[in-house]
């Protein structure tokens, strides 16, 4: 049985065109520093229409084979996550089977995930379910999370991007996942879908959709401390880990989750040394 599994290695690619975003807030009229210090922006990429998440897929995949040499037989799983859907049916990891296709590979498993901000999780939980399972062939996981996030005029839409990931799983990795602590929040709200397949504009409900992303941060959090607290039989806070990663919408929702982590060890417990600094009152 595979040990250690996790992400071997990583790369990504954004397009060459991006805006800078003090340049949109005054193409939009908005107040200087709304998106920059208001919401933590800085730089928003976005594809011409020359590229799209298929040719970005493509350049990212193409380039981590290449800079790590690996043979493109040595893929035995292939899953992407995207909330940009091209086609109802084709999916994005058949345009990039064209790579692996032409060294005689076709025998890869695996095919989108598709949803808003948590597909490229699925896709990675995926892969690695799988080398970690009975299934496993020897063989590396590929996972690629991409999407080209494009809003309507609004207050949305310095919250938009481009980019792909690609990332190697297998095992003996130097980023190894402990499967057995993992925290899940998932339930139903319309506070960002895309009804209309003919437009790549969502249809948001801004302050419905941070009150899901914190939501959602509270519930995983207390889940993943449950299940480290029955498995390790000590209780868990942040400072038991050197490392934290966010789904990101907008800068600063990132800096306000980390402090409501930071508020719920308090909540849970006062009395631990990294609050004993705090006034009584």
């Amino acid at each position: 049985m595979a040990k250690n599994v996790g992400i071997l290695a990583m790369d990504i690619y954004f397009p060459p065109t991006c805006v800078q975003q003090e340049a949109l807030e005054a193409h939009d009229g908005a107040s200087k520093g709304k998106y920059t210090i208001g919401l933590g922006q800085e730089c928003m990429a976005f594809c011409s229409e020359v590229e799209d998440v298929i040719s970005m897929s493509l350049t990212a995949v193409t380039n981590l084979l290449e800079k790590y040499k690996i043979d493109p037989k040595q893929i035995g799983r292939l899953e992407v996550g995207s909330e940009t859907v091209i086609d109802k049916s084709k999916s994005i990891k058949t345009f990039l089977m064209q790579i692996f296709e032409k060294f005689g590979n076709t025998d890869i498993e695996g095919v989108d995930s598709t949803n808003a901000c948590y597909g490229g999780t699925a896709a990675l939980f995926n892969c690695v379910n799988w080398v970690e399972s009975s299934s496993w062939d020897g063989r590396y996981g590929l996972v690629v999370c991409t999407d080209s996030a494009v809003y309507a005029e609004g207050p949305a839409r310095p919250t938009g991007g481009a980019a792909a990931v690609v990332m190697l799983v297998g095992p003996d990795a130097p980023v190894a996942f402990e499967s057995k602590l993992r925290g899940s929040h998932m339930s139903h709200a319309y506070d960002f879908y895309k009804p209309n397949l003919a437009s790549e504009y969502p249809v948001v409900d801004g302050k419905l959709s941070q009150t899901c992303y914190l939501m959602a941060l509270d519930t995983c959090y207390k889940c993943l401390c449950s299940k480290y607290e029955k498995l390790e039989g000590k209780q868990f806070s942040l400072s038991n880990a050197d490392y934290f990663v966010f789904h990101s919408p907008y800068n600063k929702l990132v800096q306000k989750s980390f402090a409501r982590l930071l508020f719920n060890d308090f909540m849970r417990n006062a009395r631990l040394p990294s609050f004993l600094h705090l006034s009584k009152h």
